[in-house]
């Protein structure tokens, strides 16, 4: 476990690298405003992929050890042809009877570009799905790997072969990237078309789906939070400061790669044991691990002075040191956040993620309209922030009640660095043999 946790972070590390570099190629060649529609597109992907997901989403890691391989893949792909089409169709109409309505949430231009990206990720997420599921943790970080490499060359492509120096570039390196990645994936999960089950599609879609939509909208409040904070930002001041909060919101997102490395594996583990004791104890271990780790990372990051983040970024980003700071509680918070639902997700009582989820837009609702006008971006950050702590202070307390957990085993001991020093010597030992 602790090496898949290992493999995890380090494809995760990457990642951050790798979208590192991106940003600076997009803050100093595209520019703000460019780079603001490019993560309104962005967002707008993951709030359509919702839908989507109800059938094809997390839940596969759930079912993929217990429902045959065949008969997730039918459902999963019919579901997800079904959704495009009507996504497409309430594009056209909205674009035809309703323009003002279409362009308020589609970035103009980007329609199509945005239905397709969505199609691709879909199936692209079913294959990432399986492969946790299957617990082959190994193959889906290297197709990881591949996604966000291809999207970075694909990118400086774009900006230095074919000159384009707008949101396209980012746009066309993601679409590049799930489509170089969708090909890899499902030559990763051929072998499993030899798994033909013979449950029955409609009830199996139907308990999928009970389970789906408790996980998927806990997601769609979570991204309502996030789209209503891009909406007054773009409202009160323009495009632009939504590029300068997205660039800092990508910055400090870099420390959720060890939360979400080891909540992944932490997922794919519980999912396959049905001894709810031994999973509360890792969720406590690995809730302690990933908050520890991401509040060390997020000092050094807030560290940094302003005028390296300026150099780095261009002056018109300069904000971005400012935005990390108002983020830095809230990427602590989303770490054990993470934690949380993973475990929820992983014993099928995904309710209480939707439940913390609510609780957390009952904060944001209100503080995003009195904390933006105030503090620009910075009060978006604040907001972030007290958003993530009212989620997992509900999360605590049902994860307290359920597995009879006490406040203080949430202190970090001598003993769970042992522990973890130990898991480390018996993985290298495993190797070397």
């Amino acid at each position: 476990m602790i090496k898949k946790i290992f493999g995890t972070f380090g494809t995760r590390l990457l990642n951050a690298i790798v979208g590192f570099v991106t940003l600076w190629f997009g803050t100093n060649f595209l520019g703000r405003e460019a780079w603001g529609i490019g993560a309104t597109a962005l967002v707008d992907v993951s709030l359509l992929l919702i839908a989507v997901e109800l059938l094809s989403g997390s839940g596969l890691i759930y079912y993929t050890p217990r429902k045959s391989f065949v008969t997730l893949f039918k459902i999963s792909y019919t579901w997800t042809f079904i959704i495009i089409s009507l996504f497409a169709l309430i594009f056209y109409l909205l674009f035809t009877f309703f323009p003002n309505i279409y362009h308020a949430f589609v970035p103009e231009g980007y329609g199509f570009e945005i239905l397709l990206m969505v199609f691709l990720y879909s199936l692209h997420n079913f294959n990432m799905n399986v492969l946790l599921g299957k617990e082959r943790v190994g193959t889906q970080n290297v197709l990881f790997i591949i996604q966000f490499l291809t999207q970075l060359f694909s990118m400086i492509t774009y900006i230095f072969v074919f000159d384009i120096r707008n949101a396209d570039a980012f746009i066309y390196s993601l679409i590049t990237g799930y489509l170089t990645v969708n090909i890899c994936g499902f030559a990763c999960i051929c072998r499993y078309f030899k798994d033909n089950g013979n449950e029955p599609l409609l009830a199996t879609a139907k308990e999928m789906f009970n389970f789906g939509s408790m996980i998927q909208l806990s997601t769609l409040v979570t991204m309502i939070n996030r789209r209503l904070s891009y909406i007054v930002i773009k409202n009160v001041f323009g495009d632009g400061e939504v590029g300068v909060y997205t660039s800092g919101t990508q910055v400090s997102e870099a420390t959720k790669l060890i939360g979400n490395s080891i909540a992944l594996v932490q997922f794919s583990s519980i999912s396959n044991m049905d001894d709810r004791k031994k999973a509360a104890d890792i969720t406590v271990t690995f809730l302690k691990l990933a908050v520890i780790l991401t509040a060390i990372c997020m000092l050094a990051i807030c560290l940094v002075p302003k005028a390296i983040y300026e150099w780095i970024f261009t002056a018109e980003f300069a904000e971005i040191k400012d935005v990390l700071v108002s983020l830095s509680p809230g990427m602590v918070f989303m770490a054990a956040n993470m934690i949380f639902s993973h475990y929820f997700s992983g014993v099928n009582l995904p309710k209480h993620n939707l439940f913390g989820s609510l609780v957390g837009l009952l904060i944001t609702i209100p503080s995003i309209f009195i904390l933006i006008p105030m503090y620009g971006i910075v009060g978006a950050g604040i907001s972030v922030s007290l958003t993530y702590l009212g989620t997992i202070l509900y999360q605590w307390f049902v994860f307290k009640k359920i597995t009879g957990t006490r406040t203080i085993e949430l202190v970090p001991t001598l003993n769970d660095f042992k522990t973890l020093m130990n898991s480390i010597k018996s993985q290298i030992f495993k190797q070397d043999c």
